[in-house]
C-alpha cells in the first residue's frame, strides 16, 4: 500500500520489541520537519503517555547514534486516534462495519476515491467497500491513503470497550 518510511526498518524492531506495532511513520513540514510515529498497543488496550515516552525514548538513541535523516527534526510518537490510518490489510479486516475513506493511486471502477463502509476483505486481498448502496473492490496494492471517519457508531463501540476496561479494574 504505501511505501516504507527511510527510518521504517531501523525503529520497527525496536518498537515491536517493546510490545507495540507501529500503524505509520511519515515525515511532515519541510522547514521544521516532524518524524512522526503512530503506534498502538500490540494487546489493542489503549495507549497511553507514558507508553508514547517509552517509545520515543528507545528508539531516540537509536535515531541519534544512526542519524539516518539529515538535518534537524522532532520526533512525535502518538496514538493514531479514533479515526485512524488504515495502513496494513489487517487494518481493514479488524474495522469491517465502520465507514472509510480511501484514495487509490490509480483508478479502480473509473475513480480514485471511495467514502463508504468496509464490508470484509477477499481471499485475492481486496477491500470490498459500499459506497452508496453500490459494492466495489478496491484492491489492497491500489490504496494510497486510507482512514477510519468518526462516526457515532464508532465513538460508541470505543466508549464501550472503555465501560469495559472500567468494569475489569474495578
Amino acid at each position: 500500500m504505501t511505501d516504507k518510511h527511510p527510518v521504517q526498518d531501523l525503529v520497527e524492531p525496536i518498537i515491536e520489541d517493546l510490545g507495540f506495532e507501529v500503524v505509520r511513520i511519515m515525515t511532515i513540514g519541510a522547514k521544521n520537519p516532524t518524524l512522526q510515529i503512530m503506534i498502538e498497543r500490540k494487546d489493542r488496550k489503549d495507549l497511553i503517555v507514558d507508553d508514547c515516552a517509552t517509545v520515543s525514548r528507545a528508539i531516540s538513541a537509536v535515531l541519534d547514534e544512526k542519524d539516518p535523516i539529515e538535518g534537524e527534526y522532532s520526533l512525535e510518537v502518538s496514538s493514531p486516534g479514533l479515526d485512524r490510518p488504515l495502513t496494513k490489510l489487517e487494518h481493514f479486516e479488524r474495522f469491517s462495519g465502520y465507514e472509510a475513506k480511501i484514495e487509490t493511486k490509480k483508478e479502480v471502477e473509473n475513480r480514485k476515491r471511495f467514502k463508504g463502509k468496509i464490508i470484509s476483505v477477499d481471499e485475492n486481498q481486496q477491500i470490498v467497500f459500499d459506497m452508496d448502496g453500490a459494492e466495489y473492490r478496491i484492491p489492497y496494492e491500489t490504496i494510497g491513503k486510507a482512514k477510519l471517519i468518526l462516526t457515532d457508531e464508532l465513538f460508541n463501540k470505543y466508549m464501550e470497550s472503555q465501560a469495559d476496561v472500567e468494569l475489569l479494574t474495578k
